[in-house]
């Protein structure tokens, strides 16, 4: 039974990779996803429907498309995988065993700051489990999570497909945004300030359409005016030295360190409608009793506790 379960081999593997591709859609990515060649994807997929005398994919141009068999088939091994998912954990935690291998990851801040510590952790107390961290972006970790290569992720909120029955969520943390100005700016040494005294600012985000230019959006939405945006980044290095060469403002989480940053602070903003992200964990649904997922729920907790509270404590917030 333990074999079984260490190798997720309960359900039938042809079904899981045919899961993969309905996420992915392209035989080249599940293959990537599951770790298969793609001539192993493909005889996957076609004894698959060998054995079930269905067909459930068909050819569209050069590529394949699930028939409404097919569709019907993935929505309604959910609960079956929810279920064995389910089992397993419940299994686990009956016989005090843990998995010989777990698979954690995130987008880059939530890697860097949660993650990272939380690896160092599970492989600390559970030596015979292999850890794996990987950063990826939240539509990489949905996959990864289908594709049995990811048991837990953190994403943001907004990104965390909360309507998606394939997938059980819960808050880690709320994660105030500051604003990160230079050393040198007439509020640098405020300890806080309202983004309405800002209005007249040169201000730096991201690309539209990301989730951070969203809540940047929404941030001063709340406070009544439209920004001056200057610059655009995506990379958390990239905006850190725009604003310490004195060009720009940024709004900045407060997960994101800027200890080794030369000539930018950060002030929290007060005022009604402060910007916040939510960070949530998400699993495969029926898997949260799972011993090591619970144990990284509470860790993952703890480990945002102490980085608010030192955050707070550097800025007297």
């Amino acid at each position: 039974m333990q074999e079984f379960m260490q190798n997720k081999c309960m359900i039938d593997p042809r079904l899981r990779t045919l899961r993969v591709f309905g996420e992915c859609g392209t035989v080249s990515g599940t293959a990537e996803l599951t770790a298969l060649s793609p001539s192993a994807v493909s005889a996957q997929l076609r004894e698959l429907q060998l054995s079930l005398g269905l067909t459930l994919l068909a050819r569209e141009g050069r590529g394949l498309r699930l028939t409404a068999a097919g569709r019907h088939l993935l929505r309604r091994s959910d609960a079956l995988v929810a279920e064995w998912e389910r089992i397993r954990a419940e299994t686990l935690a009956a016989g005090g065993q843990t998995l010989t291998r777990f698979g954690i990851g995130g987008f880059s801040t939530a890697a860097s700051n949660l993650l990272a510590p939380l690896a160092a952790h599970l492989q600390a107390m559970h030596p015979a489990t292999r850890v794996q961290l990987t950063e990826a972006s939240p539509s990489e970790c949905f996959e990864l999570l289908i594709a049995e290569q990811l048991d837990l992720a953190v994403v943001v909120a907004m990104q965390s497909r909360a309507t998606d029955d394939r997938f059980e969520q819960i808050t880690l943390l709320d994660d105030p945004l500051d604003v990160m100005m230079p050393a040198s700016h007439r509020f640098a040494n405020r300890a806080s300030v309202a983004l309405a005294e800002l209005a007249s600012e040169e201000w730096l985000t991201d690309r539209p359409g990301s989730p951070y230019h969203a809540l940047f959006a929404a941030a001063f939405t709340a406070a009544g005016f439209t920004p001056r945006i200057s610059h655009q980044s995506s990379e958390w290095e990239t905006g850190i030295a725009i604003v310490a060469a004195g060009v720009a403002l940024g709004l900045v989480p407060r997960l994101v360190s800027l200890d080794r940053a030369e000539n930018v602070v950060r002030v929290p903003i007060s005022g009604v409608g402060r910007p916040v992200r939510r960070i949530v964990a998400t699993v495969r649904s029926g898997s949260m009793e799972s011993p090591l997922i619970r144990e990284s729920l509470d860790t993952l907790r703890a480990i945002s506790r102490d980085i608010l509270e030192l955050r707070r404590a550097e800025n007297g917030a």
